[in-house]
C-alpha cells in the first residue's frame, strides 16, 4: 500500500458548503481514484481534530473575509499540528489585495488601484470614469460595487461603509474589456499551467451588493495567449517565499490597450474550474498525492 493510500486528507470548507460544491465533489472522486481518503471539514468547526489528518488543503473557505483574523489564526494552528496547504505565508499574503501594490513594485502590470485605509478621506476620489469599489479583504465579489463616472456620492458612501467595518477600500477603474473579452483566469497546479477559462462580466452597472457567498459566474474554456502566459508566470515568480511552493494558484487577468493586467492572484480558496477542463481534477489529485508521498 502506498503512502497516499494510507493517508487522510481534509478539504477545508465553510459551514455553508459542508458537502463541498460541484468542483469539490469532482476532486473528492479524483482523489479516491488515486487511493487518497479525503473528506470535507469545516474550518471553524471546533470539534474537528486537524492533527488527525496527514494533509489539510484549503479549498472552499469562502466565509473568511469578515473573519480574517480568526481564519489566519486557524491556519496557524493547523500548520502547527500538521501540514496545511497552501502555506500560511501565502494565505496571509493573498487574503488582502494590498498585495497588488507589491506586485506593481516588482514590475508586474496590475489594474490601476487606489487604496484607502480607514480614516483616509474619500471625498477627493472623483475618478471621472466608471469604477469599482470593494474591500481589499473580500471573496466572490462580496461588498463590491460597479459605479458610474458621475456616481461619486455613492462611491464615497461605500468607501465609508467599508471603513466602518475596519477594512481598507480598493478603488479601480472598470475596464471595458471585461464586457467583451471577459477576464482570463490562469489556473496553476504545483507551479505549472493546468488550464485557463474565460469569465464573463460579473458586475452590472449601478447594481446592488452580491447576496450569499459569491456571485454566479459565466465560465468557458479559453486558450491564453503568449502575453497572458508571460504575466501569469511573472506573478508566480513574485510570490512571497514560503516553506512549500504554492499547491495551486489562480491569476485573474483583464486586458486593456497596453496588454493583460493582473486583477487578482488567488491562493486561498479560489474556484479552480476543475470540472470545465478535461483531466484537471486528475492532475490536481495527483499533485496532492505527490505532496503526501
Amino acid at each position: 500500500m502506498t503512502a497516499a493510500a494510507r493517508a487522510r486528507v481534509a478539504l477545508a470548507t465553510c459551514a455553508e458548503e459542508t458537502g463541498l460544491d460541484e468542483e469539490g465533489r469532482v476532486l473528492l472522486s479524483a482523489l479516491a481514484e488515486t487511493g487518497v481518503a479525503a473528506v470535507p471539514a469545516v474550518w471553524d468547526d471546533e470539534t474537528v481534530d486537524w492533527a488527525g489528518f496527514d494533509l489539510v488543503v484549503v479549498r472552499s473557505t469562502w466565509d473568511y473575509p469578515r473573519r480574517l483574523a480568526a481564519f489566519l489564526a486557524w491556519a496557524e494552528h493547523v500548520a502547527s499540528v500538521g501540514r496545511l496547504l497552501n502555506d500560511v505565508v501565502l494565505l496571509r499574503w493573498t487574503t488582502d489585495k494590498v498585495y497588488l501594490r507589491g506586485l506593481e513594485a516588482t514590475g508586474v502590470p496590475v489594474v490601476p488601484s487606489v487604496f484607502l485605509a480607514p480614516g483616509e478621506d474619500a471625498e477627493h476620489l472623483l475618478l471621472g470614469v466608471e469604477h469599482v469599489v470593494k474591500p481589499t479583504v473580500s471573496a466572490g465579489s462580496l461588498d463590491t460595487l460597479r459605479l458610474g463616472a458621475d456616481d461619486a456620492a455613492r462611491s464615497v458612501e461605500h468607501v465609508r461603509a467599508i471603513h466602518a467595518s475596519g477594512r481598507t477600500a480598493l478603488v479601480q477603474p472598470y475596464l471595458d474589456a471585461v464586457d467583451t473579452h471577459g477576464e482570463t483566469a490562469l489556473v496553476y497546479l504545483d507551479g505549472a499551467l493546468s488550464h485557463a477559462i474565460r469569465k464573463g462580466p460579473l458586475l452590472a452597472s449601478g447594481a446592488g451588493l452580491v447576496e450569499g457567498l459569491y456571485a454566479e459566474e459565466q465560465i468557458d474554456l479559453r486558450e491564453p495567449d503568449a502575453a497572458e502566459r508571460e504575466v501569469g508566470m511573472r506573478c508566480l515568480a513574485a510570490l512571497p517565499v514560503a516553506a512549500e511552493p504554492s499547491l495551486y494558484a489562480r491569476v485573474d487577468l483583464i486586458s486593456d490597450d497596453e496588454g493583460p493586467r493582473v486583477l487578482e492572484v488567488e491562493l486561498a480558496e479560489p474556484s479552480l474550474f476543475l470540472q470545465h477542463a478535461d483531466g484537471a481534477a486528475d492532475r490536481f489529485a495527483a499533485v496532492i498525492a505527490g505532496r503526501l508521498g
